[in-house]
């Protein structure tokens, strides 16, 4: 099988693509960071192209999936993120427009494009888009990062009934992890306030899953039973909860 995966030079991304690989999955892993691509193609044990695309730019998406296309992409992880602390009335406009675009704008191109390209072909095939346990409520001080986890949620789970009732071979999964030992936090600028879970074990749980067709994917029981609980909480009383949560990861 061949694999595409965004947002791969680091993180669950990156552990994911090592996973694959020890399944003897052709890798095709995009990121920024050119000299990260190289040092990973280097060391894994699979045939690994890499491409260094900026995914919040629309026509570097749209070269991407071009690309994608001639390869007969089996598996396509969404899995390049963005993310920026702050009330929305302090943060910059223009990255909060390079987050919605790397978070919505990218994933909705790369999935809608790629497919049909994979019913057309009517063999097994796999789409995983990572959102987020943000997705599942407002997040004050992190408000346009969850709410662009809520779109990728909302729009994976429709497209797997979708797919479902077309009796398709693609299957569908959205991943929806809590805090993960990545670098996300160093670039949205927080740091956890409750333990976060290991990288490798939250990519090879996901893969896993994937695999089993699992549509809603949460690592760990905690995060489970958090998505539970959440279902009795009033909007009001978890807006409070999360904004203190919140508030935590700037101290």
């Amino acid at each position: 099988m061949k694999a595409l995966i965004t947002g791969a030079s680091s993180g669950i991304g990156l552990d994911m693509a090592r996973y694959l690989a020890t399944k003897d999955c052709e890798l095709i892993l995009v990121a920024r960071n050119k000299e990260k691509l190289e040092e990973i193609q280097e060391k894994l044990p699979t045939k690994t192209t890499i491409i260094v695309a900026d995914l919040s730019n629309e026509q570097r998406v749209k070269d991407l999936y071009v690309i994608a296309k001639k390869e007969n992409i089996d598996i396509l992880i969404n899995n390049a993120g963005l993310g920026d602390f702050g009330y929305l009335t302090d943060t910059d406009l223009n990255k909060d427009l390079e987050l919605i675009n790397t978070n919505i704008k990218a994933v909705h191109i790369l999935t809608k494009y790629l497919v049909k390209d994979m019913e057309k072909r009517d063999t097994d095939s796999y789409i995983m888009n990572v959102a987020s346990s943000a997705a599942f409520q407002p997040g004050p001080l992190m408000s346009t990062y969850y709410a662009t986890k809520s779109y990728v949620y909302q729009l994976t789970e429709a497209l797997y009934y979708e797919e479902k009732k077309k009796n398709t071979n693609v299957h569908v999964s959205v991943l929806c992890p809590g805090p993960v030992e990545t670098n996300f936090n160093n670039v949205a600028g927080v740091h956890f306030s409750v333990k976060p879970m290991k990288s490798t074990d939250v990519a090879k749980y996901a893969i896993d899953m994937m695999f089993k067709n699992k549509m809603l994917i949460i690592p760990g029981f905690k995060m489970k039973c958090a998505k539970f609980f959440s279902r009795f909480a009033s909007d009001k009383f978890l807006l409070k909860t999360i904004y203190k949560i919140q508030k935590k990861k700037a101290s």
